[in-house]
């Protein structure tokens, strides 16, 4: 009798063993889950809702330590769609090194898993937008955007020269905020620059596309990259009579790759400014209301690029590193390797009043 008691004693015992060694075997790879960023799976009798509350688990503790990676809502992208352009601006940091566009039908899906992930805001840029297809591709993913979609807002960077009134009678209804690059309010500038094609006046253009915008209830804005060949200019008078939602300013940034480096299309480092060169002309400008400025810093980790193929683009070490498409690998892991600074995007002001129904804009 006392042999067999203790026999039972033994096997209760590594019974017990087994058990804890099996809670500490678990517990550990549920943390060594969470340290490596792998989202943890119910187990063998684990529930689905366990699972969940383990993965809410494992984002509180990415909170708690900032170097660990977070899931990031996409909030803003800017797609651009296509490379090629009319115009040779000699700093341009997005050159025409292929010729793809996407099928529309492909756009669209990948816009409608963006709009999924939590995006409320998109803007379409290149290259030149409206060059392809003559405006119709864009004219039609932005209809999409905000007519099925329902995006709050739905912009387009443009240089303006492509722009016809026609296009603001078939899809002005669905665009938010358009906004003309213009560099300097000097033709001999902007040619110089290479923001001109031919002998048509780029101001000319600004301002056409200015009164369509008025006529047509788009919000209207202006960017501006800040080089050598502007620096010193006095943009005041002009930027005020045309009177934009947004001026944003930019400091001329070198890409390898793109306007800089051996594979390069453009060599940018002629139009590069100091910090103290931008600094002055912000401060020349300073009674500006609607001046947006964005430093080289700012640009590099707080905007959320898609290229032709739908890959976020990281630009942090001064290159555009490529994740893989959104088509194929979906948002949210293809956006974690965009490079993307949640913090400097609102630190800049990346989240405004981006949807012209509530700028409550007198047209």
């Amino acid at each position: 009798m006392l042999l067999a008691n203790q026999v039972a004693l033994v096997r209760l015992l590594l019974q017990l063993c087994i058990t804890n060694v099996h809670a500490l075997l678990s517990a550990l790879l549920v943390r060594m889950t969470v340290w490596m960023g792998v989202r943890p799976g119910p187990g063998p009798g684990q529930s689905q809702l366990t699972a969940r509350q383990q993965l809410r688990g494992s984002r509180a503790e990415k909170r708690r330590d900032p170097d660990r990676v977070l899931v990031t809502s996409p909030r803003s992208v800017n797609y651009h769609f296509t490379r090629q352009c009319n115009y040779k601006c000699g700093f341009c940091f997005h050159t025409a090194k292929t010729s793809f566009v996407l099928p529309i039908e492909e756009a669209k899906r990948g816009l409608l898993l963006l709009k999924q992930a939590g995006m409320e805001k998109i803007n379409f840029s290149g290259g030149e937008p409206f060059l392809h297809q003559r405006g119709e591709f864009l004219g039609e993913m932005v209809r999409y955007c905000k007519q099925e979609l329902q995006l709050p807002s739905v912009s387009i960077v443009s240089n303006g020269s492509m722009i016809k009134e026609k296009w603001f009678q078939s899809y002005g209804e669905y665009l938010d905020i358009l906004a003309v690059s213009c560099d300097s309010f000097d033709e001999d500038t902007n040619r110089t620059i290479g923001r001109a094609q031919g002998r048509k006046s780029h101001i000319e253009n600004l301002q056409k596309v200015r009164d369509w915008c008025r006529e047509y209830k788009v919000a209207f804005k202006i960017n501006s990259v800040i080089n050598t060949f502007n620096v010193h200019e006095d943009m005041t008078e002009h930027i005020t009579a045309l009177n934009p939602v947004r001026w944003k300013v930019f400091q001329c940034l070198l890409i390898e790759g793109e306007n800089t480096g051996g594979n390069s299309l453009r060599e940018a480092e002629k139009f590069v400014i100091t910090e103290q060169d931008f600094q002055d002309f912000l401060d020349r400008h300073k009674s500006i209301e609607c001046l947006v400025p964005e430093s080289n810093q700012k640009m590099r980790d707080s905007y959320l690029i898609l290229d032709e193929y739908m890959r976020f683009l990281d630009c942090r070490a001064g290159r555009k590193d490529p994740s893989k498409s959104i088509l194929d690998v979906g948002v949210q892991e293809a956006i974690q390797f965009s490079g993307f600074d949640e913090k400097m995007f609102l630190k800049r002001g990346g989240k405004y009043v981006w949807s012209k129904a509530d700028m409550k804009l007198e047209w």
